[in-house]
């Protein structure tokens, strides 16, 4: 069995789209970021990365990597998965928190974790997606970002 834990925020800016968990979010503001800013997909990766003893996202997928621009965190979720499958390991559950103040987010909690599974190729029973508020204290609950943390499992492939 292999643990990681993934955290990730980002600052919340006018003229973005909103995505997390890989869904577009209808909403005023987006996350800034060098790619799409999808906080929880950017929280998990590292948490696998973390369980691979792969370092973290930034390592992986640099600011730097101009290529990378706006780049939809999916395919860094792609990668990631295609690092469990190589080591002989699959993902036995992940629990992931997201932090946010605005805009409500329950109406899509279940778009995200179908998403999520999806993406992680997993029945979706192994994906677990919690929607928190910060109660208006500090940046978050001002509504000047969001930030999310993962755990994730990893164990042999029964394959």
């Amino acid at each position: 069995m292999r643990i990681g834990q993934g955290f990730d925020s980002h600052r919340l800016v006018a003229g973005r789209p909103l995505v997390l968990a890989g869904e577009q979010i209808p909403h005023g503001k987006g996350l800034e970021g060098h790619s799409d800013g999808d906080v929880v997909l950017h929280a998990v990766a590292d948490a696998i990365l973390g369980a691979l003893g792969e370092g973290d996202l930034g390592r992986h997928f640099p600011s730097s990597d101009a290529a990378l621009a706006g780049a939809a965190s999916r395919q860094f979720i792609e990668r990631v998965v295609g690092m469990i499958q190589a080591a002989g390991l699959e993902i036995a559950n992940l629990d992931c928190t997201l932090i946010a103040e605005a805009p409500r987010l329950a109406p899509h909690q279940e778009a995200m974790e179908s998403t999520l599974s999806e993406l992680l190729g997993v029945p979706r029973a192994r994906v677990n997606l919690k929607l928190k508020s910060n109660d208006g204290m500090g940046a978050l609950g001002r509504e000047e970002g969001m930030a999310a943390l993962a755990v994730v499992l990893l164990v042999a492939a029964d394959g």
